[in-house]
């Protein structure tokens, strides 16, 4: 397996910055955050932050058929080991998403651990799921579930816990296991380890007994077979890649409409970051694979 070269350059600046633990959790938020504000950012029609009986959403619009109705609506869940990141560090993907799908983009600032453990970013999933069916009931109107590596694990429990309410679901190297037990935790770790990975769950569940909570760990549920079309993307070098493929292998076991994607030469995180030439063509595919279901 060999990595590509922007990948290979980002693996190469991984291995000189510290670890998670290393650095106090504010001061890697805050650092995100600045980094975010440089990138640049695409116009879209309309950007409004939003109370969704309590947590706080940024819903972006990408023309003139707004939501509710238009052509639909993305719920965006953000990626960052459950720890990391928030509606501003994902401000410049989730406005490239909503142009590139022509589907407005809700994207979800849920609490997060340390100082908000499991179950309270699983409770914020329902609090919001609840919102938008008050807001907006009509059938004719598609909603779906969309995102990243933490993200991806909250919007798959979105979906379990939801069934019927999302038209389609689109996970990005989605973080599923914290048993670790798959062999890409050993064989495929570039610029993402295993003891990263053992960290953010760390950070996460509230107690041992949570790891083997299905909200938690989503590949332990006995709902997979309720989900809509699924899309599932992983990366080459990448420790999750083993536990996202296993979940496309079960949903179609499971007879639900899975596809299932893997991008050579890539590593963990590629997706959000469009200093890699296949972050633009992965957007393109998942807004593609949504809107086939608008």
């Amino acid at each position: 397996m060999t990595l590509f070269r922007q990948a290979a350059a980002a693996v190469a600046n991984y291995q000189h910055e510290p670890k998670v633990w290393e650095v106090p959790v504010a001061d890697q938020r805050a650092a995100s955050r600045l980094q975010a504000a440089r990138e640049p950012k695409e116009e879209v029609a309309d950007v409004t932050d939003l109370d969704a009986d309590g947590v706080p959403c940024r819903l972006y619009q990408p023309g003139d058929r707004t939501w509710p109705g238009g052509n639909g609506l993305v719920v965006h869940f953000h990626g960052g080991g459950f720890v990391f990141n928030d509606v501003e560090v994902h401000d410049a993907v989730c406005r490239r998403f909503a142009n590139r799908a022509g589907l407005a983009v809700l994207s979800v600032d849920y609490r997060r651990p340390p100082e908000q453990r499991f179950p309270a970013a699983v409770e914020d999933v329902d609090t919001v799921v609840g919102w938008l069916q008050r807001q907006d009931r009509d059938p004719q109107h598609r909603t779906f579930v969309h995102g990243d590596s933490a993200g991806g694990n909250l919007a798959l429990v979105a979906a379990l816990r939801h069934p019927g309410v999302f038209d389609a679901v689109a996970l990005v190297y989605p973080f599923l296991d914290p048993s670790q037990a798959f062999d890409s935790h050993d064989t495929a770790a570039d610029g993402f380890d295993r003891a990263e990975a053992a960290w953010y769950w760390e950070q996460y569940a509230a107690s041992p007994a949570d790891y083997t909570n299905p909200d938690l760990a989503p590949l332990l549920s006995d709902r997979l077979h309720t989900l809509p079309p699924t899309l599932v993307v992983t990366a080459e070098h990448d420790p999750l890649r083993d536990e996202g493929e296993e979940l496309a292998r079960r949903l179609d076991a499971a007879g639900v409409e899975v596809t299932a994607t893997r991008y050579l030469g890539q590593t963990h995180g590629f997706w959000r970051h469009d200093a890699f030439t296949s972050a633009d063509r992965l957007l393109r595919q998942v807004s593609g694979f949504l809107a086939s279901y608008a």
